[in-house]
């Protein structure tokens, strides 16, 4: 046997006793039921992997339901194309916009509770089987909604279908009862350095 072929036979033999691990730990997992799902950190790319899961779950047949609660009149590619194929899943975008935009508590607390009144309606039917609240977080963080008056209501949810909440700054409560919640980390971004948002990558 050649050197190489020694390298490579003890590779795959490594593989198999990998392979026999991965069975035996998967064996152990039974749990299935919906998760509730954290999107959260400085970093880019919490929307942006929701929306990779909802067009996985369209991959499977399953009804997606998004509500965006800050981006209000922004225009974005996930908004011109989800409006252009309306038949893919339903989108709403019930925020005003940013709060320094609007400048206007009122109107804030008043968009971000239609939202949250519209989040638990999609939850709430039995017909849908992932729900993305998309910058949830951000409102929450600005105290526009009640975290209490979330998270009790999440402790009620069907548990039969998937809940992806996102944006910087959740909350210790929601993070606490989330079965997945992943720390987005900014290490490096081209705003810093002077770039324009980009179409496709961050709108």
């Amino acid at each position: 046997m050649t050197e190489s072929e020694d390298k490579f036979a003890k590779h795959n033999a490594r593989m198999k006793r990998v392979q026999a691990a991965r069975e035996k730990m998967q064996a152990r997992r039974t749990i299935e039921r919906g998760l509730l799902i954290v999107h959260t950190g400085n970093g880019k790319g919490k929307s942006s992997s929701a929306f990779g899961m909802a067009i996985r779950s369209l991959g499977w047949g399953m009804k997606v339901g998004i509500v965006q609660y800050v981006k209000g009149s922004w225009e974005t590619g996930e908004k011109n194309f989800f409006q252009a194929n309306p038949d893919l899943l339903t989108f709403e975008v019930m925020g005003d916009g940013f709060t320094w935009d609007t400048q206007d508590r009122e109107q804030d607390i008043a968009a971000a509770k239609a939202a949250w009144e519209r989040s638990k309606e999609l939850i709430m039917d039995p017909d849908y089987d992932f729900i993305i609240l998309d910058e949830l977080n951000i409102v929450l963080r600005d105290d526009t909604l009640d975290i209490k008056e979330i998270t009790e209501f999440l402790k009620q949810r069907p548990l039969e279908k998937h809940i992806c909440i996102t944006g910087r700054n959740a909350k210790p409560e929601l993070v606490e009862m989330a079965d997945l919640v992943t720390e987005f980390d900014e290490v490096k971004h081209p705003f810093k350095a002077g770039f324009k948002a980009q179409k496709g990558v961050e709108y």
